[in-house]
């Protein structure tokens, strides 16, 4: 975004500079991005390639499974660390497929904790490891305590290295739940590297698909805000539960309900 500079007082600056200036306020979308002919200015320049920059290495940051699964104690111990199929992360980045598979020596860590369970919750790098490293804890901490007091069995918690939405679906299957709640570090853009989202599916199995899931985007302080999301997320669960749907089947209307409608 373009700054005014603290020197330029408002009836100083073009009138095209000053149009956006109430738009800017609303939106972190680079609008009206101050220009030199055809080339952007120095200031927006810089700006946007150090957003690419922190977007890079967000893709490229390693989860730390043990310091993500320590901040997640307490809440639905254990909390069981696997990888997926992908061992490196090259590999990981260039072969989507393996992302969605677990790792040979899963199924042991797994199967020792399986039982019949309402809800697996499962937290897992993605794109964006920093996403979940910071936001993980303090939206699952809101969502279980809600969905505890419906009286909700879940499963022990699974911290997944190198995992994408799919791998939620086995571990769901190992571990008997009903519904698989995939929180995953999500595509790094220009406006935010550590966005947040939460992946929703009742029954998954191996034939499962995206049109069988419903999403949960951008939740991070910025966007959607912790309460919120959690909020969102056990009500999506709820409505799961009660109709044995989800993915485009399932309306969300949680928004309404968040905007304080009946």
């Amino acid at each position: 975004m373009t700054d005014i500079p603290p020197d330029r007082a408002p009836s100083d600056r073009p009138p095209s500079e000053v149009v956006w200036d109430g738009l800017r306020q609303l939106t972190a979308a680079r609008i009206g991005l101050a220009r030199t002919g055809a080339s952007l200015q120095t200031g927006p320049l810089l700006d946007f390639r150090l957003a690419q920059s922190r977007a890079r290495d967000a893709v490229h940051e390693p989860l730390d499974p043990a310091r993500l699964a320590a901040a997640l104690a307490g809440l639905s111990d254990p909390v069981l660390v696997v990888a997926s199929a992908a061992d490196a992360h090259a590999d990981y980045l260039m072969r989507p497929d393996l992302g969605r598979r677990l790792a040979a020596d899963a199924e042991a860590t797994l199967a020792p904790h399986a039982g019949r369970y309402d809800v697996t919750f499962i937290i897992a790098d993605g794109l964006s490891a920093r996403a979940v490293q910071a936001h993980a804890r303090p939206v699952l901490s809101r969502a279980i305590e809600s969905l505890r007091a419906k009286g909700w069995r879940i499963a022990p918690l699974a911290v997944v290295r190198h995992g994408r939405v799919a791998i939620g679906d086995a571990i769901a299957a190992a571990l008997g739940a009903a519904c698989a709640a995939m929180l995953i570090g999500e595509r790094p853009g220009l406006s935010a590297a550590d966005s947040m989202g939460a992946y929703l599916t009742f029954e998954p199995h191996a034939g499962t698909t995206d049109a069988d899931r419903n999403c949960i985007s951008n939740i991070r302080p910025e966007g959607l805000g912790y309460a919120d999301a959690a909020f969102k997320i056990a009500a999506m669960l709820s409505a799961m539960r009660a109709g044995r749907i989800s993915g485009v089947r399932l309306k969300d209307d949680t928004g309404r309900r968040l905007d304080g409608e009946a």
